[in-house]
């Protein structure tokens, strides 16, 4: 009936009604080639001369229209699911900033940066702070290898490890051994995590520090005006339960700079020919006056740039200024 109003009168008024005939073929749940085959039906009584001329294009558009249909209801699912995953994703992100949000201290004789970017949604870095008054600061910090809501999870167990030393946070050593247990009993065998560790007692101005497969910090001496890489070699958490770490010490004097990065910072992967280390350290160099804070969004905004705006991995950077 509508196709025939419509053929005998083409007005917006007959158009209309057929577009709101499909709000009931939604409601039914008719499939497209369906939809085809009842058009090409109507199409056969109004006008029986024709369909012998058109009768094979009619089967091969319902043919058409079957795979269409099938195609169609598998993306709309995929989408469904997709906005699921996302609305998941988005809470789960909520979470991760609520329960391992990062407060950086405000020391007197301490100037403090911290900036952490993740590529994604969720970060895979993580910075931890321990302090007591003016006598220690101690700094975590960790790159889980592998990305999203697994990474997130292991991060808070890392977060749960770190905060139960609140006593025995002054041995970068004993600090990793311990981390180490609690991410092998507790995560899946194939996440595992670096970490550089490091504990500065302010008064007497020693900088002890451990590292578990982390990329190494670097040691601005402003007595020499030269810097000096902090290797300190250990396996990765969540290896081996047993595992052993050694520490290193150096001392800081006026106007020193310690600078702990993930691998995101000193990975160019689409500029292989740069030297990442050259340039942080000419950055650091040239722009040693700064503020800790402020060298740190340098370098990412330089970093960042000198990668085309496409970094590869989470970018994390803390500075130490005394």
């Amino acid at each position: 009936m509508i196709l025939s109003d419509y053929m005998a009168d083409q007005t917006e008024k007959n158009l209309y009604i057929a577009q709101n005939f499909t709000r009931q073929l939604i409601q039914k749940n008719i499939a497209p080639e369906d939809v085809v085959s009842i058009h090409k039906n109507a199409v056969e009584e109004l006008f029986p001369r024709r369909m012998s001329e058109e009768q094979l294009a009619y089967d091969f558009l319902i043919e058409v229209m079957v795979h269409y249909g099938m195609a169609h209801r598998e993306h709309q699912s995929l989408l469904q699911k997709q906005a699921e995953y996302e609305m998941e994703l988005k809470i789960a992100t909520n979470i991760q900033e609520t329960l391992l949000k990062t407060d950086v201290p405000q020391l007197s004789s301490i100037d403090i940066g911290m900036i952490s970017i993740p590529i994604r949604k969720m970060n895979g870095d993580y910075v931890h702070f321990l302090y007591n008054r003016e006598d220690y600061l101690s700094v975590a910090v960790t790159d889980v290898v592998g990305k999203g809501v697994p990474a997130a999870l292991c991060m808070s167990m890392v977060k749960y490890g770190l905060e139960t030393l609140e006593y025995a946070y002054k041995d970068p050593s004993y600090v990793l051994e311990v981390i180490n247990r609690v991410i092998e009993k507790s995560v899946d065998d194939s996440m595992f995590v670096s970490m550089f560790y490091g504990c500065l007692d302010i008064r007497k101005s020693i900088f002890s520090y451990a590292s578990a497969g982390h990329e190494p910090a670097l040691h601005y001496s402003a007595k020499h005006d030269e810097f000096f890489p902090l290797e300190s070699t250990g396996l990765l958490l969540g290896v081996l339960p047993e595992t052993k770490y050694s520490y290193n010490e150096i001392a800081l004097e006026e106007n020193d700079i310690v600078i702990i990065m993930t691998d995101g910072v000193t990975e160019f992967r689409s500029h292989d020919e740069l030297n990442s280390r050259e340039i942080i350290t000419s950055l650091i160099l040239e722009n040693k006056y700064l503020a800790a804070q402020q060298l740190c969004n340098l370098l990412y905004k330089q970093i960042e740039k000198l990668q085309d705006f496409k970094l590869s991995d989470d970018f994390t950077v803390t500075i130490i200024k005394k």
